[in-house]
């Protein structure tokens, strides 16, 4: 059993570096240095809510349980001037927490931004990251079977749960939700089998979205999706469900491999990001990166990365896959199903990058076909943006936020 653990927890680092780049593809964080916002290093050892108070934000941190006993903390970001504005739900991406729309700082960052304009700001976290890893009846470091979950569940369960927790606060009937990557994911999951939520949201506002990925062409991805499920299978085996929790180990790492006082163009980690989600070296600060690997990776299942893997290998919008033979015990056919997109009738405007590697422009455009109610898909307007600029592009407030605060401004004059 001594000599299992030690074969698990050194494939487990191994991994993690591999995956600790992944991570970064799709949740990078950079300082802006067109607007001359300067960030503190020392940010990237904050938690959230000292992170939001360093600054003079107001935040509080809530917590709910799901309808199947997950426990999430989830956090509120107001002005303080705030005057019960509209309500704003901010939804994570994949190994990532409610730090992703703060860790650029205020002035750039989605969330001081929102909060500046008067909106109610909150943050959710998905279980299994840092700030949801917990139970009402399992111990996560005790019992695999806290980690049997992949972004189905998070859909199904956790981001109902939390849109319902925030009106309830609120005393709101709707609310407003921006998703980045897994965030959009769980949003069209949620929104195609529990469709009742739609009427709950004013405007889903899709950053990056993934839902096909057929056309992904990350060529270090697609040669990760080959060993996934195998992965997966071997980590069962061991007992060990959790992928990337947040250790400090990978933020000394990230310190001694990425140097922060280097040039984008000898950086190692710079080029390696680059490769997993498009060129953009302009828009990537490498001052930013032992912030970003302070908070992330923030912890996650690895069924939920086997899930996306099962996305490029059958280039369909599907369930998780348990073998045929489970699958027709859970679903009753041999494959499992695909989402039914035509039951996400909530107003739908997505922001797609034309250098995106995991969210390509060809998957997005027939992510689109299949919206009823999608009002506007917009490229952001520079050839190069990839999948990680969406959250730390130089640039991103001109290119990017600005354009979707008054998208959203929009759709609450005309609701």
């Amino acid at each position: 059993m001594k000599q299992q653990q030690t074969f698990s927890n050194a494939g487990i680092c191994l991994l993690s570096l591999l995956v600790l780049l992944v991570v970064a593809a799709s949740t990078a964080h950079a300082r802006s240095t067109k607007s001359g916002f300067q960030v503190d290093s020392e940010d990237g050892r904050l938690s959230v809510p000292e992170l939001v108070s360093k600054y003079g934000y107001h935040v509080e941190e809530h917590s709910l349980s799901t309808d199947d006993g997950y426990r999430l903390t989830i956090h509120r970001v107001q002005a303080a001037s705030y005057t019960n504005g509209t309500v704003v739900l901010l939804m994570h991406g994949l190994l990532c927490s409610s730090a992703d729309w703060l860790m650029i700082g205020p002035g750039n960052a989605l969330a001081y931004l929102l909060a500046n304009e008067g909106y109610d700001v909150w943050l959710g976290n998905a279980r299994g990251n840092r700030y949801s890893r917990d139970h009402a009846s399992i111990n996560p470091d005790d019992d695999n079977s806290f980690w049997k979950f992949s972004w189905h569940e998070i859909g199904r369960y956790d981001i109902p749960a939390t849109i319902d927790y925030i009106l309830e606060q609120t005393g709101h009937r709707r609310l407003q939700y921006v998703g980045h990557s897994q965030g959009t994911t769980g949003f069209f999951v949620m929104a195609s089998i529990r469709p009742e939520y739609n009427d709950k949201i004013i405007q889903m506002n899709a950053l990056a979205p993934v839902a096909f990925m057929g056309h992904m062409k990350s060529p270090l991805l697609r040669f990760m999706t080959k060993f996934l499920k195998t992965l997966d299978i071997l980590l069962a085996v061991f007992g060990v469900g959790e992928f990337m929790p947040n250790k400090p180990i990978l933020h000394e790492i990230a310190q001694l491999i990425c140097p922060p006082n280097s040039t984008v163009h000898i950086n190692m980690c710079a080029h390696l990001l680059f490769l997993l989600a498009g060129y953009n070296p302009s828009q990537l600060d490498p001052v930013m990166l032992p912030i970003l690997f302070g908070h992330t990776p923030a912890g996650s299942a690895t069924r939920q990365l086997v899930h996306y893997a099962q996305e490029v290998l059958s280039n369909r919008f599907e369930m998780y896959d348990y073998g045929k033979l489970k699958n027709v015990l859970i679903y009753g056919s041999a494959t499992p199903p695909e989402y039914d997109l035509s039951r996400v009738t909530a107003p739908v405007v997505m922001y797609y990058g034309l250098n995106d590697f995991l969210a390509t422009p060809e998957d997005v455009n027939r992510l689109a076909r299949k919206l009823p109610n999608l009002k506007r898909s917009v490229a952001v307007n520079d050839v190069l943006f990839n999948h990680l600029d969406f959250l730390i592009a130089s640039d991103v407030r001109h290119l990017l936020y600005e354009p979707v605060m008054e998208g959203m401004a929009s759709a609450e004059v005309a609701d």
